[in-house]
């Protein structure tokens, strides 16, 4: 018969033991990064939430966090773009805010003109024109706040539940916006750190 030390036994639950430790402790730095970055937002909750997935990619760095940022507010952006047009094709909303929900549509689409500009920008800062980048990202993720915040205008003070759940997709799509530009606002405030040139 055969005896097996306890030893033996034992060495493959403190493996596996040790293997779910270290998981956890990459995770939860993980977790520090996006909890740290999303400490300059107005909703720091929702950028937790969205920007989760970033976590180990973008660590500690500013820049990649405002990329981050900006990646997925044009996600979100453009799913609440075709939302708007998919209700104003077949939504059966008349009148007055079939009106306002065409302006949606509208600055929807240049908000999502300008987080492009902003994504392309964010791929290609550079030292020599950082100040101007910075500037130009301002602008234009201000732009897209104010388009998204226009959309809702169209609708203030209208009722209905179709009314209420585009009111709630925009406002998200605010929320996630205004997130951005505080990330990207704290890029400007830390500078570029150890990126290089192109």
């Amino acid at each position: 018969m055969i005896r097996i030390s306890h030893l033996t036994l034992l060495l493959p639950f403190i493996f596996l033991s040790f293997i779910v430790n270290t998981s956890q402790l990459v995770f939860a730095k993980g977790t520090d990064n996006v909890r740290d970055a999303c400490r300059v937002t107005r909703y720091p909750d929702l950028c937790m939430r969205s920007l989760a997935p970033f976590s180990n990619s973008a660590g500690t760095s500013p820049s990649k966090w405002a990329r981050a940022g900006v990646s997925v507010t044009i996600g979100e952006v453009k799913n609440v773009q075709a939302y708007l047009a998919n209700l104003k094709r077949h939504g059966h909303v008349k009148g007055r805010n079939r009106v306002a929900l065409s302006d949606c549509v509208e600055t929807f689409a240049d908000a999502l003109d300008e987080l492009h500009r902003s994504l392309g920008v964010l791929r290609r800062l550079s030292r020599s024109t950082f100040g101007t980048q910075m500037g130009d990202l301002n602008t234009w993720i201000s732009a897209a706040l104010t388009n998204e915040d226009t959309c809702l205008d169209g609708f203030q003070g209208k009722k209905g539940r179709k009314i209420k759940l585009l009111q709630n997709r925009v406002l998200k799509a605010y929320y996630i916006t205004s997130n951005a530009l505080a990330l990207v606002n704290k890029l400007a405030t830390t500078g570029l750190g150890s990126i290089s040139d192109p």
